[in-house]
């Protein structure tokens, strides 16, 4: 097969939540291989900024995925610039508390901002994807998908809302050259979590659990998406690809040295 199939020169590729973690590390990782990128964040412009920067320029918008207004103006402003051949759906927020004391306004935020907002912005550049005959999404799950938790129920319950929305629509514009399709990180260490992983005895204790016997990095998943965005991936849609170590498949052997 040859080297040029995973090639992204030429498309245009928006990022949502990209100025850290995992969505800086496939931003970078799709500029690498030739696309040219527009940068959503919220709240770190400097973030961005220096994205951007590294990337040698990239378009940088602001957006609060909590707001519809927010929203619906930042999909226009991404497509006021020019058409977006791909779209990596990153961006979430996740609150944990007690599942029996959520607050009304915490739900209402993690349904708009991952889940709302990613049928919104969908609804905005996927037609017109169809429309040119190729495009792709990929969007950022969760290994809690399929192993929730109950303080975190309702970033898990939309994640899997997430899943099967991008299932669904995949099925529909498939024919017309657009693959939508998603990568589930497990245990990622970002600056969003560094505290946690801060803690030596928390940071044990996942360990010993993932297969694999460390937990990932941002770049542990980049070369996914890379793949998913690219010509050599055409056949591949409505696909949820772990990467978490393994831990999807189940805890750690006891014993086995994790």
């Amino acid at each position: 097969m040859s080297a040029g199939r995973f090639s992204l020169a030429g498309r245009r590729a928006l990022v949502t939540g990209a100025s850290a973690g995992i969505g800086r590390a496939v931003a970078m990782a799709l500029a690498e291989h030739g696309a040219e990128l527009v940068l959503h964040h919220f709240a770190d412009a400097d973030g961005a900024a220096g994205l951007a920067d590294s990337v040698g320029g990239a378009l940088c918008l602001e957006a609060d995925f909590t707001s519809a207004h927010d929203t619906t103006a930042f999909a226009d402003r991404a497509l006021a610039a020019g058409p977006i051949d791909i779209l990596i759906w990153n961006a979430a927020i996740e609150r944990r508390g007690p599942w029996d004391r959520l607050a009304e306004r915490d739900i209402a935020d993690t349904i708009s901002a991952n889940f709302s907002a990613f049928l919104t912005v969908a609804g905005a550049l996927v037609p017109q994807m169809a429309a040119r005959g190729w495009g792709r999404v990929v969007a950022t799950g969760s290994v809690l998908s399929a192993r929730p938790r109950a303080e975190t129920v309702v970033y898990a319950a939309l994640k899997s809302a997430q899943r099967t929305a991008v299932r669904a629509i995949a099925r529909e514009v498939a024919a017309s050259g657009v693959t939508m399709n998603i990568v589930s990180p497990g245990a990622i260490e970002t600056e969003a979590n560094a505290h946690r992983y801060a803690d030596g005895e928390l940071r044990r204790k996942i360990t010993a659990k993932i297969p694999a016997g460390r937990h990932g990095r941002p770049d542990d998943l980049a070369g996914a998406y890379v793949f998913l965005c690219s010509d050599g991936a055409a056949y591949v849609t409505g696909a949820d690809i772990p990467i978490d170590g393994g831990w999807s498949i189940g805890d750690a052997p006891e014993g086995s040295g994790t």
